[in-house]
């Protein structure tokens, strides 16, 4: 898992991450959901994989937000099963 980022620049659609290690990365945010009263956003990189990351969702204020780490993989894993089914119940 990487480490902690921030976003440095926001548009309605997009993100870039800026890794600890300086990697910026531009990523489309997929969507913000919701699980266990917790709110997570998924984003996919735009470089051409099919990699998503899912990240815990913080809004700060009306115009800006935090993406943080979820550190604990239980948390972690019921994120991604929540995604999971919201991607599944698109198809």
């Amino acid at each position: 898992m990487v480490d902690e980022r921030t976003n440095s620049e926001v548009d309605e659609n997009t993100i870039t991450l800026v890794f600890d290690d300086g990697i910026e990365e531009e990523c489309e945010i997929m969507g913000v959901f919701e699980v266990e009263d917790k709110e997570y956003v998924a984003v996919a990189p735009d470089n051409g994989t099919d990699d998503v990351y899912i990240y815990r969702y913080k809004e700060v204020d009306e115009d800006s937000f935090e993406i943080i780490d979820i550190e604990d993989d239980a948390e972690f894993e019921k994120a991604v099963a929540e995604f999971d089914d919201i991607m599944s119940e698109e198809e």
